[in-house]
Parts: structure tokens; C-alpha cells; sequence
């Protein structure tokens, strides 16, 4: 079982949107690896209180970090930043996770686009056709005895997003999801099921999962790489998102119809 960890940026607003661009930004881990993927993070949160002073339980909020918040007061801008990169660099040390994002430029979609479904079914959809041509079995622990398999499924755990409508979504995906046609099939669609995704979304609060915060990390900086403000533009931080290079999912990236496949 392939678990799947999603956190959002921006909003999906076409009218008078204050942000340009949608971000659904994805980290994946096999369950075998689940155990080990937590320990990890809690040593590397332990190294964040002792170097910065940053409790374990306080929340890693990429955006509230450098907004107009008192509740991170307590830290300087640039010890916030430094945590930041850390979070980066932790993940990109690791060899059983990948991520990756969907990114919806809402100034190239057409007018009355639902920005939110055609996000989550690009990501949806990604997800399955990695994880059926076995794209993500270099995850998988197999010294604990897994095994590679071809039937593994994989679970949607969003942090809190509009739930009703992405379990609508999904249920709908997993019984009806008209492909259009390539070549050699002829005109029209093909239905084409997501039938390894099971269960209806997850949905966490980023502040009780310390995964979630690490994808909070990866979104805000994959929009700070398309639309940077002065303080992250000044620090060169909005080239952070190339740290993440080693761990990004790479088997699928282009660019649609305002959807960028971003790899």
C-alpha cells in the first residue's frame, strides 16, 4: 500500500483571485517504509529544537512563517528560512519517498474551470498510472519482507481541503473516468477506472501530522519558484524547490491546457 500525503496552495478562485497560480503538492511512501519514514522525521525534528529552538510540537507553516503571524514571533525571519531549507534538504536525504505537484496556472484555463476538480483528477490520475507502470516499487522496503507487486493500491491523505467534494470525486473516478482516445483506438473516450486507489480520502490536520507539514514545506516553495515575493526573491529562496531534486517524481511533466505536470 502506497500512502499519499497531499497539501494545497493558492485557492481556486478564477475571479479576483489574489494568487495566480493552484498547487497541490504530493509526497508518497510505501507502507513498509511508513515506520522508519516517521522515526526519521522525529530525529530530524530533534535536530531542528536543538540548532533552532523550534519545539517538536510546534507546527512547520511555510506560509505563516513569513506572513504578518505572531505565533512564530519567536524565531528571526531567516532562522524560520533556515528551517525551511532544512525541511528541503531532509526529505531530498531520503530514498524511499518521491513527491511531486500539479500545478494549475488559472490565467490559461478557460473561464468557469473548476480549478479544484481538474487539479485533484490530474493528480489522481498521475498517481495510478505511476504507481500501475511500477514506477514507485523502488519505494517499497523489501528486507522486511515485502514484495514487489504490480496490485499495490494507494490511499489519498489530504491535509483539510473541501472533503465532500474531493470524496465525490474520488468515488466518481474509481467508478467512471472517460480517457479520451490515443491513436489506434479510434474517436471518443475510453472509461478507465482508477481501481488501485481505495478508500475514501484521509483528510488530516497539517498541525497533528508531521508529514503534512513537510508537504506544507514542498507547496510553498514550489510557489515561491513561480511567483516569489521580495524577502524570499531577495534570499535566492525561490530555488529552494531544486533541493528537492533527487526525490521528485520525474516520470510524467508537461504542460496542458494551463496544468503543469510539474515533475
Amino acid at each position: 500500500m502506497y500512502l499519499v500525503y497531499v497539501d494545497e496552495s493558492g485557492d481556486t478562485g478564477l475571479v479576483k483571485s489574489p494568487t495566480r497560480y493552484f498547487i497541490l503538492s504530493a509526497l508518497i511512501v510505501h507502507e513498509s517504509n511508513w515506520n522508519k519514514f516517521i522515526d526519521d522525521i522525529i530525529e530530524f525534528r530533534k535536530r531542528l529544537r536543538d540548532n533552532y529552538k523550534f519545539k517538536l510540537r510546534e507546527e512547520i507553516h511555510a506560509a505563516e512563517f513569513f506572513q504578518t503571524s505572531k505565533k512564530y514571533d519567536h524565531l528571526k525571519k531567516h532562522i524560520k528560512l533556515q528551517i525551511c531549507k532544512k525541511t528541503l534538504d531532509f526529505q531530498e536525504s531520503l530514498d524511499y519517498i518521491q513527491v511531486m505537484f500539479i500545478v494549475i496556472d488559472k490565467q490559461s484555463v478557460s473561464a468557469g474551470t473548476d480549478v479544484f476538480e481538474m487539479a485533484w483528477k490530474y493528480l489522481l490520475q498521475r498517481i495510478h498510472n505511476t504507481l500501475k507502470k511500477g514506477n514507485f516499487d523502488g519505494l517499497i522496503n523489501e528486507e522486511d519482507g515485502y514484495e514487489t507487486n504490480s496490485k499495490e493500491n494507494f490511499i489519498l491523505i489530504p491535509d483539510k481541503t473541501d472533503d465532500k467534494k474531493l470524496k465525490q470525486l474520488a468515488r466518481k473516478m474509481r467508478r467512471y473516468n472517460p480517457i479520451p482516445n490515443k491513436h489506434g483506438y479510434g474517436p471518443g473516450y475510453r472509461n478507465m477506472p482508477l481501481k488501485l486507489m481505495i478508500e475514501d480520502p484521509f483528510t488530516k490536520d497539517s498541525a497533528d501530522s508531521y508529514i503534512h507539514q513537510l508537504v506544507d514545506v514542498n507547496a510553498y516553495f514550489m510557489k515561491q519558484s513561480l511567483d516569489p515575493t521580495k524577502y524570499i526573491k531577495s534570499k535566492k529562496a525561490h530555488n529552494f524547490i531544486n533541493r528537492l531534486n533527487k526525490v521528485r517524481c520525474t516520470h510524467i511533466s508537461s504542460t496542458k491546457d494551463g496544468v503543469l505536470l510539474k515533475s
